[in-house]
């Protein structure tokens, strides 16, 4: 049996296996540093890795919405949820800015993995759960 544990007893937990930069500013500012100095554009990384999710969980709201309480499937609603993935590209567009690359090569990297994934052309629940060693 595993041992139970209390709500307090998991916080502490929590809190020893939460990362330094996660947890205390200084460390976190030494880290965006040193991330900058590698090359990478923090800023705009933050605010498209921000940006994607927040206005994913916008378009998940809409469906979820639909699915589960009653909105219905309508014009105005199909509209939100395409003006929703309009911002999520404006985001996947900040992030091909961030990481110097394209949506044009972005889009052919896509293909070029779901082609490695599934060579017939054709979606498999079995190629979609074992993937190959580096089949990211």
């Amino acid at each position: 049996m595993t041992q139970q544990i209390t709500t307090t007893e998991y916080a502490n937990f929590v809190t020893q296996v939460t990362s330094k930069p996660s947890s205390d500013l200084n460390v976190l500012i030494e880290r965006l540093q040193e991330l900058q100095s590698l090359g990478a554009n923090v800023p705009l990384l933050i605010t498209a890795s921000h940006g994607i999710s927040a206005e994913a969980g916008e378009f998940t709201e809409i469906v979820k919405k639909m699915l589960y309480q009653g909105k219905i499937y309508n014009k105005d609603n199909v509209r939100h949820m395409c003006l929703e993935i309009s911002d999520i590209l404006f985001y996947v567009q900040i992030a091909c800015t961030a990481l110097g690359v394209t949506l044009d090569e972005v889009l052919q990297m896509n293909f070029e993995k779901l082609s490695a994934r599934y060579p017939e052309g054709t979606f498999t629940v079995n190629r979609s759960e074992n993937r190959r060693e580096g089949d990211l």
